[in-house]
């Protein structure tokens, strides 16, 4: 197995993100794509990440592989990658990963192989009333406006708006997005509200390092799934347990 990347930023970016929230994890390398599906420790989000085949320049799989990487090691050498520097994977005879960043110096580093006891992760199967597309630059701003005053969100839609809501002890942020050019909203017509961590979307709204556009997905006391997509590149999805009120 050998692997070349000509743009860096789409591992070094992802792992970044994933690594925030996920200690350990294990890859599914297949002839079509580097594979990811890992839940937190607390059982609370899952992340769903997929680099496909055509986003390198060397893709020799012959077949499927598995292995179990610590993300915070990994994360550390991906920091090292520079924008032009071709990213190289492949595994050694002991049992590691090596990764070769080769820029002005050719630059190797070598990762141990972990045994993960965990099953595999499914994704669950949901299915969503409400999708709305926006920028990443929209939805990022809207969470950093909440974040300055509670530790949970709502989220609403209605046919023609998203609104964006957090109420603290004394505060309160209220931010409504519009349909529009950048914004489109499909969802029944009445509305829809449900409430979600900031502390998680804050690390997965991390996505918009890797995409510009981002689908949002929801639904009454029912878990938020977000969407970063790069057509024939790359998918970081994640799903987020909803916060359920006592009424």
């Amino acid at each position: 197995m050998k692997l070349t990347l000509a743009e860096p930023k789409y591992l070094k970016e992802s792992i970044s993100i994933i690594s925030d929230l996920v200690n350990e994890a294990k890859f599914k390398i297949t002839p079509n794509a580097i594979e990811l599906v890992a839940m937190d420790p607390a059982n609370v989000a899952m992340v769903i990440f997929k680099l496909l085949s055509s986003t390198f320049t060397e893709y020799n799989v012959k077949k499927e592989t598995e292995f179990g990487i610590n993300l915070t090691n990994l994360k550390q050498i991906l920091r090292r990658a520079k924008p032009n520097d071709m990213l190289s994977l492949e595994f050694d005879s002991e049992n590691k990963i090596k990764i070769q960043l080769k820029g002005t110096a050719t630059r190797t580093f070598s990762l141990p192989i972990i045994e993960l006891e965990e099953r595999e992760q499914k994704i669950p199967d949901l299915s969503f009333p409400v999708t709305i597309k926006t920028t990443t630059n929209i939805l990022n701003d809207a969470i950093e406006d909440v974040d300055i005053v509670a530790e949970s969100v709502s989220f609403i839609a209605n046919p023609k708006k998203f609104t964006i809501q957090a109420e603290g002890d004394l505060s309160k942020a209220h931010i409504e997005i519009n349909e529009g050019n950048q914004t489109k909203i499909s969802t029944p017509t009445d509305t829809v509200k449900a409430k979600y961590s900031i502390e998680y979307l804050k690390k997965m709204i991390g996505g918009s390092k890797i995409a510009n556009n981002v689908t949002i997905q929801f639904n009454k006391d029912y878990p938020l799934k977000l969407e970063f997509k790069e057509v024939d590149k790359i998918l970081l999805s994640f799903i987020l347990a909803p916060r359920v009120e006592n009424e």
